[in-house]
């Protein structure tokens, strides 16, 4: 069973950074991918951000260099390192993780993650 645990998130005013982190301990396969998405007011799922196993790393493209995806396997964490805060930004970050070897191509695509965290409220106000 792989769990994640969500952390970090707040409120922020805009212009401002949070870090996101996602523990997924250690997960008893390789090659799996992990991601960030969120839900917004609307409360539609959109990805944010994917990396694969070999670090390789795909964001949507509302990021615009705002965003930072990165993982460390040893201790078993995921971060999402947000900075440059909007106001349109708000919503609930979840963390993810497949089961299978996933390309690079499926980053974004919230059908390939079968494991999830709880989520993470990020508010940012203007």
């Amino acid at each position: 069973q792989v769990r994640l645990a969500d952390g970090g998130g707040g409120s922020i005013q805009a212009g401002g950074s949070l870090k996101l982190s996602c523990d997924y301990g250690r997960i008893p396969y390789s090659g799996y991918c992990m991601g960030w998405f969120r839900k917004g007011p609307k409360n539609e799922r959109e990805a944010v951000a994917g990396i694969g196993a070999d670090g390789s790393k795909k964001y949507a493209e509302f990021v615009k260099g705002r965003f930072t995806i990165s993982r460390n396997d040893v201790q078993g964490t995921l971060y999402l390192q947000m900075l440059n805060l909007e106001p349109e930004d708000t919503a609930m970050y979840y963390c993810a993780a497949t089961s299978v070897i996933c390309a690079w191509n499926q980053f974004l695509s919230s059908g390939e993650y079968k494991y999830w965290g709880q989520g993470i409220q990020v508010t940012v106000s203007s």
